[in-house]
Parts: C-alpha cells; structure tokens; sequence
C-alpha cells in the first residue's frame, strides 16, 4: 500500500481546497497549517511555480490519543494534505496515511487502531471529494472501502 490517499480533479483549484477544508471538518479534522508554496517559493526564491498548497489537519482527540501513548508521535503532526495543479490544470488532492507510515517498532496495537482511524478518515475526506451532494459525505466511516462506482452512500 501506499503511503498516501489521492484523488484527481477537474474543478477550479480554490474550490478544491475549499472542498477539502469542508470534508475534513466533516471527519472531525481542524486546518491548523497553510502553506502557499507558490507564493512561498515566489517570495523566497522569485520562482514561479504552479499552484501548490499543504494543509496541515489535526484531530485533537486523535491526537491527544497518540501523544499519550507515544511521546515522539508529534514528528508525524499535523497530518498533512497536498492540493496541487497540474500542468493540464487538473488539481490533485492527496493526504498521508498515518497507518502506512507509522514505524512499525513504535507501532503498538493502541497506536495502530488510532492510526488506522485517522487514515480511514483522511481517506474519506479525499475520497468524497467527487461528490457534490452534502448527504454522500460520510459522518462516520464505513469499515469497508466504498464502491467506487456506487452512488448509494454507506452507512456508517
């Protein structure tokens, strides 16, 4: 597996990442980071780049979770989620996958489910970007990948 979820777009990429930012307050995420590499690289560098952007999401209580049982778990927070547009203009969404990046040696079962969550639920927020209709968001997740070409939503 991967060490990340994506979903490619063609939408306007301001709505993307409003999208995003809507979604992963719908799975319990706060946006607590926001780095415009574009206009970063631009000022730093007097590069032009294409349209670049890195959330930095945090679920408190997920957090605060992980932190109790492994003090070093903070290198890996906030969870990460890149918006980017391509060349083609076509904007790419992706976020980390905690469960696929977590080091195994640290990685208690505690740890693993707490991961495992949160990768689910990032991966909702990517995965429902496609969707237009509020009631396809998913409120809690489903314990089974969606299909993809299913427009009936799971319950959770």
């Amino acid at each position: 597996m991967t060490h990340y979820y994506s979903r490619k777009l063609k939408i306007p990429f301001e709505e993307a990442v409003r999208k995003i930012t809507q979604n992963l307050q719908q799975q319990g995420f706060g946006v607590i980071t926001s780095i415009d590499l574009q206009d970063t690289l631009k000022q730093k560098l007097n590069v032009d780049f294409r349209k670049y952007k890195i959330i930095g999401a945090c679920n408190p209580t997920f957090a605060y979770k992980a932190v109790t049982l492994e003090s070093h778990i903070g290198l890996m927070l906030p969870c990460n989620v890149v918006i980017q547009e391509h060349e083609n203009k076509e904007v790419e969404v992706s976020a980390i996958s905690p469960l696929e990046t977590l080091d195994k040696a640290m990685g208690t079962a505690q740890l693993s489910e707490i991961a495992s969550e949160v990768s689910n639920r990032l991966r909702t927020a990517v995965d429902d970007l496609h969707r237009d209709k509020a009631e396809y968001h998913a409120e809690a997740l489903p314990t089974e990948p969606r299909q993809e070409n299913s427009n009936v939503p799971i319950q959770g």
